[in-house]
């Protein structure tokens, strides 16, 4: 009883604020990937478990139990908790119809912003929202919002964007797969880009709290990045709409 115990203590959290997808949903999907994943590195079966939020307050709870060895966050909230959490890079996701980076996109009313400085009393709306630090620092290249930015979250991109377009003091940062389909909205051609980042990761998987010995991580991170490639892989990757994991190649962020 005691081996069992100790065996499920390695944790898992999948943590996706901002995007839809209930706990109870993506549970059996994160549980299917996480025995896929210790068994790809040689772990004892059932020495890792899986547990999804789909909220930033919950995930970093969860984070902070001792229990929670690994996690697989967006790099937004990576940015944003990284430092607070001590979190690890192990390896980058290889996102189904993104790939492993992608530029983030910030747009206004056509014509309003044609300066950082105008921007002064906005708002700055987005999935990423509850990661102020990406938002400022990250997402949008060499663009410095004004001091009196607020910066919010929102799972309503399409009524964030109506708002601009009506000319409210709104300003949308969408990710590549929101800014892909904006051309197709009925009133794009009322809204404007303001910035882009650089290409940044999508989502990474991290050791937390350097809680997982070095040689189990190094084991976990060979078996990830074979799992893309291994046979029957794809059973446990395609339904979280990843195709694979490489190396992390993370950016510098303003010197640090």
């Amino acid at each position: 009883m005691t081996t069992l115990l100790a065996a499920a203590l390695a944790t898992l959290v999948f943590c996706a604020p901002g995007y839809p997808g209930g706990a109870g949903d993506a549970q059996p999907l994160v549980s299917d990937f996480a025995s896929a994943a210790a068994a790809a590195a040689g772990w004892p079966a059932g020495s890792l478990a899986a547990v999804y939020d789909p909220t930033e307050e919950g995930g970093v709870k969860k984070l902070e139990n001792e229990d929670a060895v690994l996690a697989f966050v967006p790099y937004p909230f990576f940015v944003e908790h990284s430092a607070q959490l001590h979190l690890t890079a192990l390896v980058q996701a290889d996102v189904a119809d993104i790939g492993v980076q992608q530029r983030w996109t910030l747009v206004a009313k056509a014509g309003r912003v044609t300066s950082p400085q105008l921007l002064a009393g906005y708002t700055v709306l987005s999935t990423a929202g509850y990661a102020p630090d990406f938002v400022r620092h990250s997402a949008l290249g060499s663009l410095a919002l004004p001091a009196d930015v607020k910066i919010e979250p929102t799972g309503q991109i399409l009524s964030a964007l109506r708002r601009a377009s009506a000319g409210e003091a709104v300003a949308v940062l969408l990710d590549q797969t929101q800014a892909a389909a904006l051309p197709s909205l009925p009133f794009a051609s009322e809204l404007t880009t303001v910035a882009q980042s650089p290409e940044l990761p999508v989502a990474i998987v991290v050791v937390v709290n350097s809680r997982l010995a070095t040689g189990r991580a190094r084991a976990l991170q060979a078996a990830l990045l074979k799992m893309g490639h291994a046979a029957g892989s794809g059973e446990a990757m395609e339904p979280l709409r990843l195709r694979g994991f490489v190396l992390p190649k993370l950016p510098t962020r303003n010197g640090r």
